[in-house]
């Protein structure tokens, strides 16, 4: 398992929780859903915005300062801000929708294991 760091035991996040993570030099964001645990960089790619004080609902990560959805699973963009209209297509001029950064984690025992 060279390349993976555990980070927690799998009873530290009930499902739908989330918690941030220094992990080889990098801050990472793992949320339970369900029986799986998924790591992505915990900074929002669009304003930076610290992901763990957004909100998970089910698979969906929501930035707590405009709003973009990122999907756990791959990270990627659902839904790029919630600003209305004409304001979301300037957004999207100066900063184009970018997903998240995912990394690979294992389930040894009862560690939550995370490659970066």
């Amino acid at each position: 398992m060279a390349g993976y760091s555990e980070v927690m035991k799998t009873d530290t996040l009930q499902n739908g929780e989330m918690r941030a993570f220094s992990v080889g030099g990098k801050e990472i964001l793992v949320a339970r859903v369900g029986d799986k645990f998924f790591a992505v960089g915990n900074h929002c790619p669009h304003l930076k915005a610290k992901l763990d004080k957004g909100k998970l609902a089910g698979m969906i990560l929501t930035c707590p300062k405009h709003g973009s959805q990122f999907d756990l699973a791959d990270g990627h963009v659902v839904r790029w801000t919630n600003w209305p209209g004409t304001v979301s297509a300037l957004a999207k001029l100066v900063k184009s929708p970018k997903g998240l950064i995912t990394y690979p984690v294992r389930i040894d025992a009862t560690k939550v294991m995370v490659e970066v």
